[in-house]
């Protein structure tokens, strides 16, 4: 009895590495697919040296730190969002994120957009989970990788906030610098495949902060599936919560498609649907790409045509938030600039509230504390919507105050009125100005195609003293 069933793991040994030796014989022998589209699209034959845009990142560096800094520092603002604005974030390029779960063809897509397949510089794959470290891929002179300390660490990098989520999570981190000239133009970022019979202590660092982490910063974000794993668990559920409010930079991408027949794909790109449509509400339906990212040729078949045109659509996405580099960036630093105003605005008023309601005999802990427990009672968002241009839907979390005060007691804030000098003019005024003016005035001129380095305080009106509005004259 004993010497069957030892005959027949040994049978069965030798035929999955029959099975297997076939199969790496299939993938070495396998036609290449042409990668024609794939430069044609993002331009990567031209010899044209890339566009300076030193000048214009400059000015919109000048104008985040001489007219938003001040406020945002004021009235601690990134206590509030956790989300600090680094000279790195401001001059970065930009960032393509890729997640979903384990095995689905993440690194191997991006073998396949840069080229990597059997190179020293491609990223490992396999039917396993490997990838285990958030790994960056940079534009460098020569290959070279980055420990996660050492990205951490440099401040020129827009990594270095990263260093909040601990020495385990920087063990994590890897960064690859390759000399490729797609990546002289945008940055990349794999991430752990998700697995949902895997508790999150298990990694060892805060996976979804890290992630949120990557999400708040990135330009596009590739969410990766394929016909194996349609299900959705804690963790992915979890990852679309964190996505939420950034529905216009997902794609949905169906990957290896070409492993399935016609009626068969059919059934799955519904499948997934329905897997997601309680995740992501909103009225359009997310923009799925269906298409097999990997080098080798389509299987005979298979949809050969609608693969390749998915592909496509796809790249001439990813080259649109390349060409709009600039443009995004400015967005999401006016964007910045009107949450930080909202912020002060706010603290302000309860600041005000404070001080209107405060008598000899009063109990100031507790005077607060009525107002932060219900701030309705005292018009305090109403009073921000009747007086200012505030619209309710950019207005933040109530109980958000509850435990920002919590840590910063209201004694240690001026009112707006307050945040006035005479050579450095009003806080409130500089950044209502860098809103309405300066950041407008940057990004017009890119589209008149103006030199954006050649705004001066002439055109922009930064010249002029601002008034204090809140100073009785």
């Amino acid at each position: 009895m004993r010497a069957l069933v030892l005959l027949g793991c040994l049978l069965t040994s030798l035929l999955f590495s029959g099975q297997a030796e076939e199969t790496e014989d299939a993938n070495e022998e396998a036609p290449l697919r042409d990668r024609s589209h794939i430069e044609k699209t993002l331009m990567l034959n031209e010899d044209k040296p890339s566009d300076d845009y030193s000048a214009v990142l400059q000015r919109l560096r000048k104008i985040y730190h001489s007219s938003i800094k001040p406020l945002e520092q004021s009235y601690k603002y990134n206590e509030l969002r956790q989300h600090e604005i680094t000279d790195g974030e401001i001059t970065s390029k930009p960032m393509v994120l890729f997640l979903g779960p384990w095995s689905v063809g993440k690194s191997t897509m991006i073998n396949y957009l840069l080229g990597l397949e059997n190179t020293r510089y491609q990223l490992y794959t396999g039917a396993e989970p490997t990838t285990s470290e958030f790994t960056v891929l940079m534009h460098g002179p020569k290959l070279k990788t980055i420990e996660g300390i050492v990205m951490a660490a440099d401040s020129a990098r827009s990594f270095s906030p990263l260093e909040k989520f601990g020495q385990n999570f920087l063990e994590k981190l890897i960064g690859i610098e390759v000399p490729h000239k797609l990546l002289e133009r945008v940055t990349f970022v794999d991430t752990p495949g998700i697995i949902e019979n895997r508790k999150q202590q298990e990694r060892g660092y805060p996976f979804n902060d890290v992630c949120q982490w990557f999400i708040d910063r990135a330009d596009l974000i590739f969410v990766v599936f394929d016909p194996t794993k349609l299900d959705v668990g804690l963790e992915l559920e979890m990852l679309f919560r964190q996505l939420k409010g950034r529905e216009s930079q997902i794609r949905i991408i169906l990957n290896k498609a070409d492993n399935l027949a016609t009626q068969m794909l059919m059934r799955v790109y519904g499948a997934l649907f329905w897997s997601l449509a309680p995740l992501i509400n909103v009225t359009e339906p997310p923009r799925v790409y269906v298409s097999s990212f990997w080098p080798q040729e389509y299987k005979p078949d298979t949809h050969q045509e609608l693969f390749l045109q998915e592909e496509i659509s796809l790249l001439e996405d990813l080259n649109q938030v390349i060409e709009n580099r600039l443009e995004n960036k400015i967005a999401f630093i006016r964007q910045h600039a009107i949450r930080v105003r909202i912020h002060a605005l706010l603290v302000d008023r309860y600041l005000q509230t404070y001080k209107d309601k405060m008598t000899f005999f009063s109990d100031g802990e507790l005077v607060f504390k009525d107002i932060v427990e219900d701030p309705d009672k005292f018009y305090i968002f109403k009073t921000i919507l009747a007086k200012t241009n505030v619209s309710k839907f950019d207005l933040p979390n109530r109980e958000a105050y509850k435990d920002f005060f919590g840590i910063n007691p209201i004694s240690s804030f001026k009112l707006l009125s307050q945040q006035c000098s005479y050579m450095g003019g009003c806080f409130l005024e500089k950044i209502e100005r860098a809103i309405t003016q300066e950041l407008p005035g940057l990004l017009g001129s890119l589209g008149l195609g103006k030199n954006p380095g050649a705004l001066n305080c002439d055109k922009t009106g930064c010249s002029e003293t601002p008034k204090n509005r809140y100073r009785k004259h």
